[in-house]
């Protein structure tokens, strides 16, 4: 109360996004941000310290490539944006570039990537950064400016990401956080790795409220020497396959509880690419005296690569499967696109399990995620999909598939193939924000369905007041959503008996 007295609402939100304790004190290392921001200058972190570049060290050229998101993919553009201030969007509408074009790197840097001892197999993933959060353990303030200062392997990924926009958070506020990789291709001194990165970005800056931008993921990977000693290839980007890639949620006032604004676009280009492998900063003759980095003519030295020669390898879509299932573990049951989904389900005489959405499931925060609504994607996927009965038993008995609603409206239009455009129509007529989980026949006809808010809300009551029998709960399983969602796939199984007997 004292606080707010002080400094008042405006004051007292700043204050609380730099207290990342909440003890009322700022400390030296919290007020760091505003004192780099008043001063313009920022202290050389103790890794760049310690990292003092080795004279015979390889350095990595880095490019961004860097398109801005779409703003008419936006759904509050449909409506010109009404009722949201311009001041609210401008940290999003005034990023149009790369915050750094180009950087430079030492090549040891990168040994962040390099797998732990336990790890040396193809496609058996390990953590760069672990994710720290989970249903339990909820999620990280909405309130915050600033990224915290990066620490031991968060310090490369954090120094990649800044060559987008100067505040990355490589920690995202919601699970699953970090990052993962794996093993694709090994040779007797490479080794090819994969990764994924959850990170997102701070847009604004006080006196403005927050505002966070959060692709669906990055993805990539590096060809290293297995003593990091040189990377020959590099390349990170956030895939855009998808009509829709990016969540965005911005604050509308000075409190964790204050109104928050919700959205999904499209963002065409995101991505870093080294230039060339990484070569000697410093050049040496047999004798070992440095000599001129150029040639008599002036122009650089060219230098020879071997070819590397790959002893095993696995394709890339298997790597970041691997890469896929150890972020989202529901994902051990196979998600096929919608169309794929009924052609494997007629040729195997299974029904379809699909999930309709606003914002994606596999992406690390979809839609609504952020919110303290029941629905979304988020829970569904760290709970019910996740847990061993209901993987079982979609593994046996379904072919099961994720949809945005974006991505049907589309295929509802597409009169070319009247099929899939009548499997979307059928999906559509039973959608509800913002989840819908729907149970159908490999013709498109729906035979159950339940949205997401009625399932959570049903889970939560006790069983003495759930009145319909078709979502009962089971002794046999102490999570009550596990049991409830169980019942959903068998009562669907029971409704399709007639056709799968035929």
């Amino acid at each position: 109360e004292l606080a707010l007295k002080s400094l008042g609402n405006e004051g007292l939100f700043l204050f609380s996004s730099l207290d990342t304790n909440n003890d009322l004190y700022l400390s030296p290392e919290e007020f760091k941000p505003i004192a780099e921001k008043l001063t313009g200058v920022a202290p050389i972190s103790e890794f760049e310290e310690e990292e003092t570049p080795d004279p015979s060290g390889e350095m990595l050229s880095i490019v961004a490539k860097f398109q801005p998101l779409v703003m008419e993919t936006m759904t509050k553009s449909k409506d010109g944006f009404l009722g949201i201030s311009h001041v609210a969007l401008s940290g999003l509408r005034n990023w149009t570039v790369a915050a750094a074009p180009m950087s430079m790197m030492l090549a040891r840097q990168f040994k962040a990537f390099l797998p732990p001892k336990n790890k040396l197999h193809l496609g058996d993933p390990w953590w760069i950064i672990p994710s720290e959060l989970n249903i339990f353990t909820g999620y990280l303030s909405n309130n915050r400016f600033y990224p915290p200062p990066p620490k031991g392997k968060e310090i490369i990924i954090h120094k990649l990401l800044s060559m987008f926009h100067p505040r990355p958070f490589v920690k995202t506020r919601f699970a699953p956080q970090g990052a993962v990789a794996c093993i694709q291709a090994i040779s007797t001194f490479y080794y090819t790795i994969a990764f994924r990165i959850h990170a997102e970005f701070q847009l604004n800056e006080p006196p403005d409220f927050p505002f966070w931008f959060s692709p669906g993921q990055f993805t990539g990977h590096i060809i290293l020497s297995k003593d990091s000693s040189h990377v020959r290839e590099f390349k990170l980007f956030v895939p855009n396959n998808r009509s829709l890639n990016v969540d965005m949620e911005w604050l509308y006032g000075a409190s964790e509880s204050s109104n928050m604004e919700v959205d999904i676009g499209y963002l065409p280009q995101m991505e870093l690419e080294s230039t060339g492998p990484s070569i000697p900063s410093v050049i040496h003759d047999e004798n070992g005296n440095v000599i001129d980095s150029r040639d008599p003519s002036g122009e650089p030295i060219q230098f020879v690569f071997e070819e590397i020669t790959w002893q095993q390898e696995i394709p890339w879509e298997e790597a970041a499967q691997k890469l896929e299932v150890a972020m989202y573990p529901f994902k051990k049951v196979s998600y096929l696109p919608f169309t794929q989904a009924f052609e494997r389900a007629k040729a195997e005489k299974k029904l379809v399990h699909s999930i309709l959405l606003w914002g994606a499931l596999d992406d690390h925060k979809p839609l609504s995620a952020s919110l303290p609504l029941p629905g979304s994607g988020r829970t569904l996927r760290e709970t019910v999909l996740e847990s061993s009965p209901i993987l079982a038993l979609l593994n046996e008995s379904f072919i099961s598939s994720w949809s945005l609603v974006k991505e049907l409206e589309e295929l509802q239009t597409n009169r070319e193939n009247e099929f899939y455009s009548k499997l979307a129509d059928l999906h559509l007529e039973k959608y509800n924000f913002p989840v819908e989980m729907i149970i159908c026949l490999p013709n498109g006809t729906v035979i159950h369905h339940i949205n997401a808010n009625y399932f959570l809300d049903i889970t939560s009551m006790k069983p003495e007041d759930v009145e319909s029998s078709i979502f009962s709960f089971s002794n046999n399983f102490e999570d009550p959503s596990t049991a409830t969602y169980l019942q959903f796939l068998k009562e669907g199984l029971q409704r399709a008996k007639p056709y799968l007997q035929t």
